[in-house]
């Protein structure tokens, strides 16, 4: 969307359906959400039901700390929209952009040139038929496992050691209001208002603690995390189980790959991926593919050395906190200095925002 915007002739391929549902955290901080306003977007996700998030609450043990979303930069709610409304607005604005969208088409391989310079992608359907498509950049937005960067060979430049079992699923009549996030030792819970009148409850826990769990379901690991936290959630969502099926994302280290060469350039969980605990991987692609589309079409001399330079400034910090929190290894006092400290280095990433950002849309 934003490099169509800038003029450039822009080919998305997608190798999934157009709407599908993905594993997300669905939750978007203030950054994310003042991109969506600022492109014009943001009333689409309020359109599909979304519902307005006016607080977040942080449960320390016994402790309770409300945290009311207060109005700036043109932002008083944050959003948590399921990723079949956000994907098909950010697409359906692309297309309206310029851009060409398509579905069911796979990387094959990478085309590049005598001096090993990427010129393009080969791309298969499911007819197996191989399309060859040239391009003065190829741009993998393709997660966390990307066929680009294994294409390529990459290998993280950092990796944080520590990661979480996430597990959760979506319950009507959820009776709180705003987000809110459970802290116990070994242990973290949460919900998220999100479409539908459903809220997604989520549980995470140590990798190890799920790589031991023998006969338990993910389910009764999710009960059991919840009741651990919350007795009165955990009993709610218990009498209602057997209509939801929970997912599960089994953990994986954060890390930073390189984020641009000759003629390519990662973005997202592609080129920087950190533990979902922190509730904030949709607000980090959307603020880096931002910062990419400035870095291409900024610069004539093709050279994106500098994006990837202030991208790792940007989030080696960011990282190192969730990882932290992704340790399980901190008292409730601790946590809480680890979440201030969240909040710090996520101001700072809209300053960069505010600092040169899209002028309003109509």
């Amino acid at each position: 969307m934003l490099l169509a915007k800038r003029g450039l002739r822009v080919l998305a391929v997608d190798p999934v359906a157009y709407g599908r549902d993905t594993l997300s955290t669905h939750a978007m901080m203030r950054g994310g959400v003042l991109q969506l306003h600022r492109w014009g977007l943001l009333d689409r996700v309020r359109a599909a039901g979304t519902p307005p998030i006016a607080s977040t609450t942080f449960h320390y043990g016994g402790e309770s700390v409300r945290v009311e979303i207060k109005e700036r930069d043109g932002v008083d709610r944050l959003f948590a929209p399921r990723r079949t409304v956000l994907d098909p607005i950010l697409v359906d604005a692309a297309r309206e952009a310029g851009a060409e969208v398509v579905y069911g088409q796979s990387l094959v391989d990478l085309l590049r040139d005598d001096e090993g310079r990427v010129v393009g992608a080969r791309m298969s359907g499911p007819d197996r038929e191989v399309t060859d498509v040239t391009a003065d950049l190829v741009i993998g937005a393709d997660g966390m496992r990307s066929r680009v960067a294994r294409i390529l060979g990459l290998e993280a430049d950092y990796t944080a050691p520590h990661a979480a079992c996430s597990i959760y699923g979506y319950w009507p009549d959820v009776a709180l209001e705003g987000n809110h996030w459970f802290y116990e030792a070994d242990v973290s819970i949460g919900t998220i208002p999100t479409n539908d009148d459903e809220t997604c409850v989520f549980a995470l826990i140590p990798r190890t603690r799920f790589a031991a769990r023998g006969e338990r379901t993910t389910g009764e690991l999710h009960l059991e995390a919840l009741r651990a936290v919350s007795p009165d959630l955990g009993d709610d969502i218990a009498s209602r189980t057997d209509t939801v099926k929970v997912r599960t994302f089994a953990g994986a280290p954060g890390f930073l790959r390189p984020a641009a060469g000759p003629g390519w350039a990662l973005v997202g969980d592609a080129g920087y991926f950190r533990d979902p605990i922190t509730a904030h991987g949709i607000t980090d692609a959307l603020r880096e593919a931002e910062l990419l589309a400035r870095a291409i079409t900024g610069n004539g001399s093709g050279d994106l050395s500098h994006y990837q330079a202030g991208r790792d400034a940007r989030v080696k910090g960011l990282l190192d906190v969730t990882d932290r929190l992704a340790s399980f290894d901190w008292t409730m006092d601790e946590v809480q200095e680890l979440h201030l400290e969240l909040t710090r280095q996520m101001n700072a990433q809209v300053a960069v925002l505010t600092a040169g950002g899209e002028p309003h849309q109509p």
